[in-house]
């Protein structure tokens, strides 16, 4: 019989400061992770550490969880390391939910990322590292823009695909993003906390067409922590299925994302119609509509419709879709994003998400992505999380 790994503890900081190092941040989400598990640090067995962006930023280019979490008193554990680009995150919960499956006690996946250290450009080379040098190059090339971002170029074509292909407006957009800052708002921890209205959304400074500044992620400092264990414990959601892909740039990232999502149904023996909350990828907010198209929660073309009618909202019909405000109003600190997905599902699963909570909420996946091959998805991972 596979062992569901229960989720006992998580943590995550503020993601609205920019004064706060890495070590401080880690610091605090594994000793608030711990204390929420009720387990000694000493008796932590297995670490699984995220970052992405670490040896390009702060100058710690190896052993980053051996060098920001040296002061949190882990003293017999064993500490990993992964850089996976954006998908750091759930490559550590991958990691960790195998370990525990294997027998590990207490396992701790943590992701920390320090993005914003005063030069702009210097962040988002730091992001774009997880593109292949060559390819970079040619990006820049071809997709260079008033911004400076060539991934939130690429992010443009996949909206334009969207609009010529599905029928998707930017209205649908904008009503993507104001659903996004309105869960914010009821987030104490989310990088933005207002509300904004779909007028405001449009009006925003473009970026590169259609996208706007407010249907677009930023550059967040944060940390997320979860702990893991291969015990039941009352309350405790657990991890019913981990399912993990790597694209080579053979398809489309999103052929890749519906291949990935097919796969997670499977092994988690559930539907898209029986999840109640989804944490997912939104690095901009025509994204959500797209990720939604192709986890199977909608068919292609009728995302955008019932995002605009309120249905992915708290409170909706469902399925709700990013009550932490996701990347676009919680931040996207690159290699915590997907462990924060955790959290915030966790959360939701325990009945604790305060006015954003989903009443009677049981399933839940997260689904988090990382780096670009070609217009593949360099890294994909989807958990399906169910109530203890």
């Amino acid at each position: 019989m596979t062992i569901r790994p229960s989720v006992i503890g998580t943590a995550i900081t503020p993601m609205s400061r920019r004064d706060r190092t890495a070590e401080d941040m880690a610091h605090q989400v594994v000793a608030e992770a711990l204390a929420d598990a009720g387990v000694d640090p000493a008796d932590v067995g297995l670490v699984i550490f995220a970052n992405a962006t670490a040896g390009r930023l702060v100058d710690q280019g190896c052993i980053r969880g051996q060098s920001f979490l040296r002061q949190s008193g882990l003293r017999h554990a064993a500490i990993m390391n992964v850089d996976n680009s954006c998908g750091g995150g759930a490559s550590a919960m991958h990691l960790a939910t195998l370990a525990t499956r294997a027998g590990e006690r207490n396992v701790l996946a943590v992701g920390v990322e320090k993005m914003w250290t005063g030069s702009r450009t210097e962040t988002l080379a730091g992001i774009e590292d997880g593109v292949p040098l060559v390819e970079r190059i040619k990006m820049h090339e071809t997709l260079e823009n008033p911004s400076g971002s060539v991934l939130m170029a690429l992010n443009a074509g996949w909206a334009r695909l969207q609009m010529e292909e599905r029928g998707a407006t930017t209205e649908q957009f904008a009503a993507a993003a104001v659903k996004a800052r309105r869960h914010a708002a009821l987030n104490p921890d989310a990088q933005f906390r207002e509300e904004v209205t779909l007028e405001q959304v449009l009006a925003s400074p473009e970026i590169v067409a259609p996208l706007t500044r407010l249907m677009c992620s930023s550059f967040t400092d944060g940390a997320a922590a979860a702990v893991l264990s291969p015990e039941d414990r009352v309350g405790a959601p657990r991890i019913r299925s981990t399912t993990v892909r790597s694209g080579n740039g053979d398809i489309d990232y999103h052929e890749r994302l519906a291949e990935a999502a097919v796969a997670a149904w499977e092994a988690a023996g559930v539907s898209p119609d029986e999840v109640d909350v989804v944490e997912l990828h939104d690095a901009t907010s025509p994204e959500e509509l797209f990720a939604l198209e192709s986890l199977g929660f909608y068919k292609p073309g009728d995302a955008g419709p019932a995002t605009l009618a309120g249905e992915t909202a708290v409170g909706g019909r469902g399925p709700t879709v990013n009550t932490s405000g996701g990347l676009v109003g919680r931040g996207h600190p690159l290699g915590a994003t997907g462990i924060a997905q955790i959290v915030e599902l966790t959360r939701q699963l325990r009945g604790q998400a305060g006015t954003r909570q989903v009443p009677g909420a049981t399933l839940a996946m997260a689904a988090n992505t990382g780096g670009i091959i070609g217009k593949d998805a360099a890294f994909i991972g989807i958990h399906v999380v169910e109530a203890g």
